[in-house]
């Protein structure tokens, strides 16, 4: 009995860290597999579009709403620049506008989802590695950032210093207004840990798409 309760108690201690590894493993693989496939799928579409910076749109926003106050499906004008641009080329289950300023959200064939961050404009990007409702009944919205849910950035237009790390670029890990100090992805502003927690990403990326050790929050899909 004794060594039966010393099994039990080695599973419990074992088991929390199988799941952690499991996730770590999960979220890493598809925040890779996305990086790649949105950047080829801009590519793809320069190829039948020309410049990707002569047909992105900072600001598109906006919905129709219907005589009750219902979104109308398929009019957010950022869900229809993604359906002619970029879906072609992505594995989309279906798209979805969210909200009357415009934001939209995508499913992938993965489980994974892509949201707009915003309804004025289309820099920001929230990508799930899994169900979006279940990361966010577990968080608030920029609560959920680093953990379920992980921040890029597109602007191929953006040619300031801010963005360094953007220009003529397709989505990147988050690194808007970074100085290029690996230290300040962890300190300031944007910083992983904090209430925005914006460079989560980026940390990820340059650790080789795996999460560091000192990476500060369980990931979930």
């Amino acid at each position: 009995m004794i060594t039966l309760g010393i099994i039990g108690v080695v599973a419990a201690m074992t088991l929390p860290v199988l799941i952690q590894k499991n996730n770590n493993r999960v979220v890493e693989t598809r925040l890779k597999k996305f990086y790649s496939s949105i950047n080829q799928a801009i590519l793809m579409a320069e190829k039948d579009y020309g410049d990707k910076k002569d047909w992105y749109d900072i600001s598109l926003s906006g919905s129709e709403i219907d005589s009750d106050g219902n979104i109308v499906a398929g009019t957010s004008n950022q869900e229809k620049w993604f359906n002619k641009y970029l879906a072609p080329y992505m594995k989309v289950v279906k798209t979805k506008s969210l909200r009357d300023d415009g934001r939209f959200i995508v499913y992938f064939a993965d489980g994974s989802a892509l949201s707009s961050s915003r309804g004025d404009h289309m820099q920001d990007l929230i990508f799930y590695p899994g169900d979006p409702d279940r990361c966010l009944k577990k968080y608030s919205r920029f609560g959920a950032l680093g953990k379920c849910a992980f921040m890029f950035f597109y602007s191929p237009n953006c040619n300031s210093y801010n963005c360094a790390y953007h220009y003529n670029k397709g989505p990147e890990p988050y690194k808007y207004a970074w100085d290029g100090n690996i230290k300040s992805l962890y300190k300031g502003l944007y910083s992983c840990g904090n209430s925005n927690s914006h460079y989560c990403t980026a940390i990820i990326q340059l650790n080789g798409w795996k999460i560091p050790d000192d990476y500060p929050y369980k990931v979930s899909y």
